[in-house]
């Protein structure tokens, strides 16, 4: 697959084409990897990967047994990232995520020191996240918005690149926590892991009851996804599209001028500005892995789902009429006025 020999709107892009071209050819590499240890779930891959290359973090909702950190730790062995994972549980304390300042004797003088916690790392798996209560889910916020940690007022960065992969049960099950609307909209998407298909399913069975498979064999590093992140960035973006991703994310807004009638009666909070951001920034990380200089509505319109089933709370009257958020996202890009020709 190649990049189209049209000029880029941009010198950066240009550039770059090295560096798209490395990531066009280990696109199959990364799922032929990840096939190691992964059966199906392909739409669910694309939009990690996605994420990855764009610098965002990814929240993953699926019931247990789904191998939701079998596939956050994958991926970070494809990428070859200094790799932390984090058991939520509910007497987890920040401190226990961010580390701590301890007093410590050196040579007869006493100084406070801060010890790292485990979110010092490239790829921090936050395991189960909705299984701790807000105050310690809080403990992420300024790491994953700001790149850092604050301690006594003393600010240690982070490693770059830095990614959070939250996993969670759905909030219906027993022992969880609602994530507080701050912290949601800090991820880039949220993807849902669905039960496999019967075949995909026997297929693990047989996997995983049999001998060891293969090891993943890594493929890139951080240097190459912080590239990743800049040629991502570069991809020219029609005006057009813009104004469309921004009209997806307003029309979810309850009780503003022009707010259709079902967002009104169903939603009781909607997406902000981050939605429209990240819409952009995944169509096009989407656009450079299908092998194309430029984002499309189709870009746009498939990375809807994940950019705002997090982001919209319905209220309870869409529960009772039985709506779920889908339904809702589904009508929103449908009645956004997608433009022509694009």
């Amino acid at each position: 697959m190649s990049i189209p020999t049209a000029p880029a709107s941009t010198d950066k892009f240009s550039a770059d084409r090295d560096t798209v071209q490395q990531l066009l050819a280990g696109r199959a590499k990364i799922e032929a990897q990840l096939g190691k240890v992964i059966v199906g779930q392909k739409e669910v891959i694309e939009q990690v990967i996605i994420a990855l290359i764009s610098g965002g973090h990814c929240l993953i909702t699926g019931a247990p047994g789904l191998a939701k950190t079998l596939l956050v730790k994958s991926i970070a062995q494809v990428f070859h990232l200094q790799f932390q994972r984090i058991q939520f549980t509910p007497d987890l304390m920040p401190a226990d995520i961010t580390g701590t300042e301890i007093l410590q004797d050196q040579g007869g003088q006493r100084t406070m020191n801060f010890v790292k916690g485990p979110i010092f790392a490239n790829m921090v798996l936050a395991d189960e996240i909705n299984r701790t209560p807000p105050k310690t889910q809080a403990a992420l916020l300024e790491a994953m918005q700001e790149h850092q940690v604050t301690a006594l007022g003393v600010r240690h960065g982070l490693p770059e690149p830095f990614f959070v992969l939250a996993t969670q049960n759905p909030i219906e099950m027993e022992g969880t926590y609602s994530l507080p609307e701050a912290q949601l909209d800090r991820f880039m998407f949220n993807v849902v892991i669905d039960y496999l298909p019967e075949d995909d399913e026997v297929a693990v069975i047989v996997r995983t009851t049999g001998g060891k498979g293969d090891p993943i064999e890594p493929l890139f590093t951080g240097e190459d996804v912080l590239r990743f992140h800049d040629v991502v960035r570069a991809v020219p973006v029609a005006e057009e599209l813009v104004r469309y991703a921004v009209r997806i994310a307003a029309a979810s807004r309850p009780q503003q001028q022009g707010t259709a009638d079902f967002v009104n009666e169903w939603v009781s909070w909607g997406a902000g500005t981050r939605a429209a951001q990240n819409l952009i920034l995944g169509a096009k990380a989407r656009a450079l892995l299908e092998g194309r200089a430029h984002v499309t509505l189709d870009d746009i319109q498939a990375l809807a789902q994940p950019v705002l089933r997090h982001r919209i709370l319905l209220n309870y009257r869409a529960e009772a009429d039985g709506i779920r958020v889908g339904e809702v996202i589904r009508r929103l890009v449908a009645a956004a006025n997608p433009p022509t020709g694009k």
